[in-house]
């Protein structure tokens, strides 16, 4: 499958930080993705399974109160959704990346990484599932 049209790609930012949420939102509407931002995981989950059809990816915090990145991929996961998710940390523990990596997250970046890294995890990850119409 070639890569979606930006325009066409959806994303949904899960992170507790209203700063890297709307840095992200703003990043990637810059680049003609369409962005919609979540303050926390179970935000995301609340929004439900249509919602959650929509979108190519999901770039989210690691470590955020309630319920973790790493915990949101695995609940994903147990849901049987395999919608890519980007995970991204300013402490990137070897043990944290090789769990997430090996629990099925599309990429794993430590903070700060630069946009072109975000950019090429983002296609990669947001060609590999169309959303549902």
């Amino acid at each position: 499958m070639s890569d979606p049209e930006p325009h066409f790609c959806h994303i949904a930012i899960v992170d507790d930080d209203d700063a890297v949420r709307v840095g992200l939102s703003s990043l990637l509407r810059s680049y003609g993705y369409a962005a919609r931002a979540f303050e926390s995981a179970p935000a995301l989950l609340a929004a439900g399974a249509d919602a959650l059809a929509r979108f190519h990816c999901v770039i989210t915090d690691l470590q955020m109160p309630g319920m973790s990145g790493l915990e949101l991929l695995e609940q994903l996961r147990r849901q049987g959704n395999a919608l890519p998710l980007i995970l991204m940390t300013a402490f990137p523990e070897p043990a944290l990346r090789k769990r997430a990596l090996q629990g099925g997250a599309a990429c794993f970046l430590s903070k700060p990484f630069d946009a072109n890294q975000l950019l090429a995890c983002l296609r990669n990850a947001a060609a590999s599932v169309p959303p549902a119409d």
